[in-house]
């Protein structure tokens, strides 16, 4: 499984991000670091800490409202405790996303604030940053901000293809960047974590093996929301993950001729409901992992 992962994951868009990046930190006053929920650490650029250094940074969990709420609770612990200011957000309903979001900058920029008053120099719009790897949710999570499709959203990697500016109600002006992956992965599961929540075009991935290694994990951490969600009997209880997608086949009537299961359409299914979220509040790592 590790060779379908070993990728060319840095093509000439993604040299040419980093660049943009690391040219226009100088414009900005604070960097919006965007990971997911889901997977907080998995969908961090390892190379963001090492670009983004002279910058003061804000960490938002996005997607929390697909997550599970006690492990968000222990990833914003978990930021603390390194040091990073953390907020969870939803940008799909955007519910309370602003609060949160001016309370951090307060938080980060409190120093500068207080330079700049001493110096008698007027507050102006907080210059922000937003960056983060493919599919964490940057184009939603801009537009609840701005009020307005000010940015192109998708359910899929690779949206946002060059920077902009974007005001947002006198307070805040805003850059986004594309999604940057980084030159290689160094741990397959890593990898794996990335493409369960799509930021990886299934188009290059196995998506049965995908399914395979997903149904693995929702078996030994949200069992009972399975066996809900798919109305599997008890024989799921001894099923191992390949068991488990047959059954699942056969629940939505992934079955072929001869009795054979569609492995790919019950696999896409089984994605699909994890993605839209029909599977129920899950993250894929805790900080104890």
């Amino acid at each position: 499984m590790e060779n379908q992962y070993q990728l060319q994951w840095f093509p000439g868009h993604m040299t040419k991000t980093r660049r943009m990046i690391k040219d226009n930190l100088r414009l900005v006053d604070v960097v919006i670091e965007l990971v997911d929920a889901r997977i907080p650490l998995s969908s961090r650029n390892p190379e963001t800490d090492k670009i983004t250094a002279s910058k003061p940074r804000v960490v938002v969990l996005n997607k929390a409202d697909i997550a599970d709420r006690a492990a968000t609770d222990k990833w914003l612990k978990y930021f603390g405790g390194l040091g990073l200011t953390a907020v969870a957000a939803d940008s799909r309903s955007g519910k309370g996303l602003r609060k949160s979001l001016d309370g951090a900058i307060e938080t980060v920029l409190r120093d500068k604030f207080l330079r700049d008053e001493k110096r008698g120099i007027q507050r102006h719009a907080v210059k922000m940053m937003v960056i983060g790897i493919p599919n964490v949710g940057k184009s939603s999570f801009i537009n609840r901000l701005s009020g307005r499709a000010a940015a192109k959203t998708g359910d899929r990697p690779g949206i946002t293809q060059t920077k902009q500016w974007i005001k947002i109600a006198g307070r805040y002006e805003l850059l986004d960047t594309p999604g940057i992956l980084w030159p290689k992965f160094e741990s397959e599961d890593v990898a794996r974590k990335i493409a369960f929540t799509g930021g990886i075009k299934d188009e290059i991935l196995d998506v049965e093996d995908l399914a395979y290694e997903l149904l693995g994990y929702l078996k030994e951490n949200y069992f009972e929301s399975l066996k809900t969600v798919y109305k599997l009997d008890g024989k799921a209880d001894e099923a191992d993950k390949y068991e488990l997608l047959e059954l699942i086949g056969r629940k939505r009537g992934c079955v072929v001729s001869g009795g054979e299961i569609d492995a790919f359409r019950a696999a896409n299914i089984v994605l699909n409901d994890f993605r839209g979220a029909r599977l129920g509040n899950i993250t894929l790592e805790t900080p104890e992992d």
